[in-house]
């Protein structure tokens, strides 16, 4: 609390401190919110390359524990939007090596995929969402998270020995509306310098078309699109880049986190004014009220207390809320604050458990009673134990007036008994219990018999479980 009005009192000094000069009439300059005033970098340019991969696809890059290599090589422009969000305009350009899996087709047919892709993707920054505020280290490293869209042309060459008259088969696809395709991933970046970031990336490309990997046009063609079921193939890209840092400022914004520095320079100055004292008479009784404007010198510890120095009392009854145990509700002294509970009329407490029994549920059928009527339950259970041990009372159940009297009269007796045993095992003495089923010869609505002469919301509030009175 203390801490909370010393902060409070220094606002108009912190402003005064972060005013760069003042005029002869004490008015303070300020500055406008445009390009010049950014304190970071927000822009950067990546490069990078690496390993290029047909992933998920007929013909594959892993076969036979073997790995056949391609490569991939990317540009972008980056733009930090807060400390957390990013997004940037990618363009990548890569070639895949592949060949198929089957035992009957291993080894022969093989081929490669060149693509183009330009993709625009955001960039979240997990290191940053995640971060403590009140860490005060720097940090160099930080894990990034990668989705978007793009648009990639290609162009696959397959060859298949066996069967020289139709090989090689070339497919082209060019970039069009028709490329639409997805990417996404990880990275760990590094902070080198305030000019360069390094990051090992790895991306994942969903092509969305059956042709990426050069199996065929279709499915039937060539016979290696029907090695797998899937109509998409992709590819895995894992990429090494560094990210030049565009702009005069000392940090870029992804390197940056706003709390963390409100809380140091908070930290800072409340080193600085630690041993400033603002009661010229002292705070006697040490809550943080003054003792010139305390109107009550003698607040016991812990107390809250309001603008004068008096302990809070919400709901008045002489008892401050420190010591009350009922804040909200008045009660003496002599109860801790609580009011002092009158015996009811038998009744009245009859009234008050049925508000709990009213729409007890059960399944369908079933004397299973549903979880959610266990609070409504619970609550008429405490009522029942606050009674006197020498009144008896009858849990009855009713039904409406469908299916046989028989049938109605089981269900109603078993469902009395399932709220029976359930306030028993809340700790409602059995010896004061009795349960009654009445079927269809209790109904709330006696006009609802049959059924169909009434709305179902009068069925239903036929077929209910309350309590009475023995």
């Amino acid at each position: 609390m203390k801490k909370k009005l010393f902060l409070l009192f220094l606002l108009p000094f912190l402003g005064f401190a972060q005013t760069k000069e003042n005029n002869s009439n004490s008015e303070i300059k300020t500055e406008p919110f445009n390009n010049k005033s950014r304190l970071f970098k927000d822009w950067s340019i990546s490069v990078g390359g690496g390993g290029a991969f047909m992933a998920h696809a007929d013909l594959t890059s892993f076969y036979d524990g073997k790995v056949n290599w391609g490569w991939n090589g990317y540009v972008s422009l980056d733009k930090q939007i807060t400390h957390v969000l990013g997004v940037s305009l990618l363009y990548t350009k890569g070639e895949t090596n592949q060949k198929a899996r089957l035992n009957n087709l291993a080894g022969v047919g093989h081929g490669y995929t060149k693509f183009d892709q330009i993709a625009l993707i955001g960039d979240v920054n997990f290191s940053n969402l995640m971060r403590r505020v009140d860490n005060k280290s720097n940090y160099r490293w930080a894990l990034h998270g990668y989705g978007g869209i793009g648009f990639t042309g290609y162009k696959t060459y397959l060859q298949d020995n066996a069967v020289l008259s139709k090989w090689p088969l070339e497919i082209e696809q060019k970039i069009g509306i028709s490329t639409f395709s997805y990417i996404g991933g990880v990275g760990l970046k590094y902070n080198i310098s305030r000019l360069l970031d390094i990051e090992l990336r790895t991306l994942y490309l969903i092509s969305g078309d059956e042709e990426f990997d050069g199996g065929g046009w279709t499915r039937t063609d060539t016979g290696y699109n029907e090695i797998n079921d899937s109509y998409t193939d992709n590819a895995w890209l894992v990429n090494l880049g560094l990210s030049f840092k565009l702009g005069k400022h000392p940090d870029h914004l992804r390197w940056v986190d706003p709390l963390q520095g409100a809380y140091a320079k908070a930290a800072v100055l409340e080193e600085e004014f630690k041993d400033f004292n603002i009661c010229d008479k002292g705070d006697l009784d040490n809550d943080a009220v003054c003792d010139d404007w305390d109107r009550q010198l003698d607040t016991p510890a812990g107390a809250r207390v309001d603008g004068a120095g008096v302990a809070l009392d919400l709901d008045l009854d002489g008892v401050i809320d420190l010591n009350d145990k009922c804040t909200t509700v008045p009660g003496p002294v002599e109860n801790q604050g609580c009011p002092t509970e009158k015996a009811m009329p038998v009744s009245n407490n009859i009234e008050e458990i049925n508000k709990h029994f009213n729409g007890i549920e059960f399944e369908l059928n079933k004397d299973v009673i549903r979880p959610e009527s266990f609070k409504d339950l619970n609550q008429a259970a405490d009522i029942i134990k606050s009674l006197r041990a020498t009144d008896s009372f009858i849990v009855v159940g009713a039904t409406d007036s469908r299916g046989s009297a028989a049938y109605n009269k089981k269900l109603s007796q078993a469902r009395a008994n399932a709220v029976l045993n359930y306030l028993v095992d809340k700790g409602v003495s059995r010896s004061v219990l009795t349960a009654e089923g009445r079927g269809k010869e209790d109904l709330k609505y006696t006009e609802c018999d049959p059924a169909t002469k009434c709305p179902e919301w009068k069925n239903e509030a036929n077929r209910r479980v309350y309590f009475v009175a023995k």
